[in-house]
This record gives C-alpha cells, sequence and structure tokens, in this order.
C-alpha cells in the first residue's frame, strides 16, 4: 500500500486524467451538435429538392419502406399549367427573357422563397432558374402599399432586407 503522498499524487493525476476526458467530451458534443445542424439543413434542401424533382421511375427509394411505392403511385397527381394553350411553342422560340444580375445572397433566397410556395415549388429546376433571372429589385418609400387583399396577382414579391408592416384592411358592407 502507498503512502498518503503517494494516494494524493495518484488522485491528482485521476482528476487531470477526467479533466482531459471532460474536455474531450465538451469538444466532441460541439462537434456532434454542428453535424446535427448540418444534417437538418441537408435534410430540408433535400426535402425541398424532392419537392421540386419527381422520381422518373417507378422504383422506391431506399429511404422509404417498400410499402410505401404502391401507396405513392395509387395517389392522385395535380398540377397546375400556366401555359397558353392558344400559342404554338414555335411562336415563342424568338422570345428571350430579360435577365437582371443580383447578389448569389439574392439569387439564393428568391429560389428558397418560390421552392416555399405552395404554387411553384413543383416547378422544374430550369423554370425555378429562369424566374430567379427575370426577377428586378423595386424600392418602395416608407408607407407604401405594395400589395392589397383582392388585387388581380399577376406579380411575385420576395422582401428582401427591410421591415414590412402587414396591415389588415376592413370593408364596411352597406345594406341596399
Amino acid at each position: 500500500m502507498g503512502t498518503l503522498r503517494d494516494l494524493q499524487y495518484a488522485l491528482q493525476e485521476k482528476i487531470e486524467e477526467l479533466r482531459q476526458r471532460d474536455a474531450l467530451i465538451d469538444e466532441l458534443e460541439l462537434e456532434l451538435d454542428q453535424k446535427d445542424d448540418l444534417i437538418q439543413r441537408l435534410q430540408n434542401e433535400l426535402d425541398k429538392y424532392r419537392s421540386v424533382v419527381k422520381p422518373a421511375s417507378g422504383k422506391h427509394s431506399p429511404s422509404l419502406p417498400a410499402g410505401t411505392v404502391h401507396e405513392q403511385q395509387r395517389t392522385k397527381r395535380q398540377a397546375i399549367s400556366a401555359e397558353p394553350t392558344a400559342f404554338d411553342i414555335k411562336d415563342l422560340s424568338h422570345v428571350t427573357l430579360p435577365f437582371y444580375p443580383k447578389s448569389p445572397q439574392s439569387k439564393e433566397l428568391i429560389k428558397e422563397a418560390i421552392l416555399d410556395n405552395d404554387f411553384m415549388k413543383n416547378l422544374e429546376l430550369s423554370q425555378i432558374q429562369e424566374i430567379v433571372d427575370c426577377m428586378y429589385p423595386v424600392e418602395y418609400g416608407k408607407e407604401s402599399c405594395i400589395i392589397k387583399e383582392g388585387d388581380v396577382g399577376s406579380l411575385v414579391y420576395v422582401m428582401e432586407g427591410k421591415l414590412f408592416e402587414l396591415t389588415p384592411f376592413i370593408t364596411a358592407a352597406t345594406d341596399l
């Protein structure tokens, strides 16, 4: 059996070893949190991608259970088409879309807004890119009304970098 001094020295060594292990655990927990955040961001991006790109074949994805393929094939697909039916596509072949340069951050913001929109998220990636390229900046002054409920919608707005106030409009009904 060791002396009291030997036991104190061994105790100090064990305490130092525990401190080092605690520091390593803290470091690994931080790394794990960062990786969890990355996984969450990638999962969100994958969900957005899956909402835009539909599987081309009937084969099931490895991440889905085998029973869900049959259920997916039975679901009714819905589509919205805004393509003109009275025009021949050849008549539009000479049309060039305008391009407005913008920062990568603005491009990403617009793309995410499109992918979050229930009506536009199912467009092809090339169509989304064309929309992003064609969007242009507009600045509104303070107290400006940008759009109000009931307006005919022919424009798409993506707000960037400023604060906006949403004001409810109240209309009064009158008896006739």
